[in-house]
């Protein structure tokens, strides 16, 4: 079996990809590992290129070898390898939203991940509160198609809430993230369906979901703290900008307990595979209230995911091999 490692893709977390298929590659030792560029074209990258690039979140990485081929499509159509199995570093955009994995499931070939439908449920953040409602606690929120929904659905509900959260519809990363106090003035947001979301005073908690075989459990609680007047924005989730994560977070034992509940209902509810990412905020040791799901969440060295499995005791190579696995036996089981 060969191991594809695909990263990059369109979407504005390519850097965050880039930093995922890194860490992927540098503890899988030798897979092929295929970079997607933003304008579409595939190149089939060396590993020392990849293993050598500084700064990823920060800098663009560029393949030296020229593109293998003009489309992901024909790259998947004319795969160099026999049995393979692509491992997906990818974030966001049309590499988490299920459009890539229905690429994958049309061609019947196995990937690592969620399948495209509980990827395009997690990757709407309206879709992932809607199926996950009956099973845990959600914030009260609303959807804004544009910018003038945004504007009014913001101030009705600064009305009821001294602060509310501005989140793209779609995406991660904290990209295009606004926080909104009542007597502050409203952003002005990009031209894209927008969450506007209660903003919930408690502790940031995030818990991580993995398989390693024998069915979804729930890995060790990380608590975000983070620094007065700052929020857990791109620049404080990935350059260390006034954040600090706490793993095992410094928390009760029922709040350790309910976020953790929280987190595999959650995964179970939007039918995620192979492992995921829950962010939730905690006003109470027994009142935890869901925010979001990842079903690519990153793989980086400092990546939150990566930080629960090494507290959990659960070798990283381990996991991901096991996850190399399970797509191939999702396969088997589909056929």
């Amino acid at each position: 079996m060969s191991t594809i490692v695909l990263f990059g893709g369109p979407s504005d977390e390519r850097h965050v990809s880039v930093a995922s298929a890194q860490n992927v590659v540098r503890t899988l030792g030798h897979p092929l590992a295929w970079f997607w560029t933003p304008e579409g074209a595939v190149h089939d990258v060396a590993l020392p290129d990849l293993l050598a690039h500084e700064r990823p979140f920060e800098a663009d990485f560029v393949p030296s070898r020229p593109a293998s081929w003009p489309t992901l499509e024909q790259a998947l159509d004319t795969l160099p390898v026999d049995d393979p199995v692509v491992f997906l570093a990818l974030h966001g955009g049309p590499g988490e939203d299920g459009t890539v994995q229905a690429m994958m499931e049309t061609r019947r070939i196995p990937f690592t991940g969620s399948d495209s439908v509980a990827s395009a449920i997690a990757f709407d953040k309206g879709r992932a509160k809607d199926a996950v409602a009956k099973s845990v606690r959600i914030a009260e929120s609303h959807i804004a198609r544009g910018a003038a929904d945004v504007a009014e659905i913001a101030r009705e509900m600064l009305t009821r809430h001294e602060k509310i959260v501005l989140k793209p519809l779609a995406g991660g990363s904290s990209r295009g993230l606004f926080f909104v106090e009542r007597d502050g003035d409203l952003p002005e947001v990009p031209p894209v369906p927008y969450i506007v979301e209660q903003f919930l005073h408690g502790r940031e908690l995030t818990v991580g979901v993995a398989d390693m075989g024998a069915g979804p459990f729930a890995l060790p609680v990380i608590e975000i703290e983070v620094d007065p007047n700052r929020e857990f924005d791109y620049a404080g989730k990935y350059l260390g900008a006034g954040t600090r994560e706490i793993c095992p977070a410094r928390i009760p034992d029922a709040m350790r307990d309910e976020a953790q509940a929280l987190a595999l209902a959650a995964h179970l509810a939007i039918g995620c595979r192979g492992y995921s990412r829950t962010d939730m905020i905690a006003v109470a040791d027994d009142e935890v209230y869901f925010l979001e799901l990842n079903t690519l969440p990153g793989l980086t060295k400092a990546s939150l995911v990566p930080q629960q499995l090494h507290t959990a005791g659960i070798d990283f190579r381990l996991f991901l091999e096991t996850q190399v696995e399970l797509a191939r036996r999702g396969l088997a089981l589909a056929s």
